[in-house]
């Protein structure tokens, strides 16, 4: 299995980017999977289904699945960060790919979604000049006007077929080797009613 990351600003277009690379990988074969960071509150559950009522009940995990898909919830008692790794030791790992968007300070290869600054999107900071493991820039802007001038590949942000070409021709430098177990999420234990 290969990951690769996607890092940068909110509203600079990681997920349009993302959204366009994978039919691009699946035009040339590759099965491909996503872990995304998200805020504390997302939800992927709807009030009043069977599955958000067994998680109000108190249920720790919920899994469902049909002939089409499964999904698997799980409710952390006490919030803590889960490590990028220790969802990626979740997927199928016969995946070809992982695109991971969000997780900036993870230790992964990341490509950083640069956008120039406009009049809906104000300047933010380049992080490619201090993070050794942004491997390679996709932007809307002319490598001539990024923030620091870099020895990094820099990609059109609107045309991901590059990018995929890269990363294919990169192939063997986004192998995946999972670290120790120190990297996982440790959630708090559960007690039973009452214990403590």
């Amino acid at each position: 299995m290969k990951v690769v990351g996607f890092a940068g600003f909110s509203g600079c277009g990681k997920t349009t980017l993302v959204e366009q690379l994978i039919p691009e990988l699946r035009l040339r074969g590759m099965r491909v999977s996503v872990v995304k960071h998200a805020h504390h509150n997302f939800d992927i559950d709807h009030v009043g289904k069977d599955t958000w009522r067994h998680r109000e009940a108190g249920a720790y995990e919920v899994a469902v699945a049909s002939d089409r898909r499964l999904a698997v919830m799980r409710e952390f008692e006490q919030p803590g960060a889960i490590s990028v790794h220790a969802l990626l030791a979740e997927l199928d790992p016969g995946v070809d790919w992982v695109l991971v968007e969000g997780f900036k300070e993870s230790d992964l290869p990341k490509v950083e979604v640069w956008r120039a600054p406009s009049p809906e999107y104000r300047e933010r900071p380049a992080r490619y000049g201090e993070d050794r493991h942004i491997v390679a820039i996709a932007t809307d802007a002319a490598p001539a006007d990024l923030p620091e001038p870099t020895r990094l590949p820099v990609f059109d942000v609107r045309e991901p077929q590059a990018l995929v070409d890269w990363l294919l021709a990169q192939g063997p430098r986004f192998d995946y080797a999972p670290p120790g177990p120190s990297a996982a999420f440790a959630p708090a234990p559960i007690h039973p009613a009452g214990a403590l």
